[in-house]
């Protein structure tokens, strides 16, 4: 065998490996307790019990699935977590969630008076639905129905 050879068998190989993997983003806000609440009730998410490191730290929990971790700033020594001034929260980044109750969740967003960048709209691309929304600590937060729903 061919070292191209063993090398394209490593790639195959690899890819028919099944890895579970489910991202778990964590962002720094300034007020945890606010911001889980806020999330929490966004995306109807699962109620979690008190802890006694929730000023700290929380996750959002939606069918027993944590899909965000919520970290105060300048606590705990982690690294990118410490000074909040050093850059625009979240530059670059979108904090986008797939929801299969869009229209329920547009009146979540709209309850807790969020601040919508951009009205609920078809994206064509993958016909679904979104609305673009900001937090309290400026990141943007993007709900989307699932791909295909718009031409439903």
């Amino acid at each position: 065998m061919c070292r191209d050879s063993a090398k394209l068998q490593g790639i195959v190989s690899s890819t028919t490996h099944k890895t579970s993997v489910q991202a778990q983003p964590l962002i720094a806000v300034r007020d945890v307790r606010a911001s889980s609440r806020w999330y929490a009730e966004l995306l109807g998410a699962d109620p979690l019990p008190e802890h006694e490191h929730r000023d700290l730290y929380d996750r959002i929990m939606v069918a027993g699935r944590s899909i965000l971790q919520l970290h105060a700033w300048d606590e705990e020594d982690h690294p990118n977590l410490v000074n909040r001034d050093a850059a625009p929260p979240g530059h670059g980044v979108l904090l986008w969630f797939e929801v299969n109750d869009f229209d329920a969740a547009v009146e979540r967003a709209r309850r807790l008076q969020a601040e919508i960048i951009l009205e609920p709209h078809v994206n064509p691309a993958p016909n679904h639905r979104e609305i673009w929304l900001r937090d309290a600590d400026g990141y943007v937060v993007v709900i989307a129905s699932p791909d295909g729903e718009a031409g439903e």
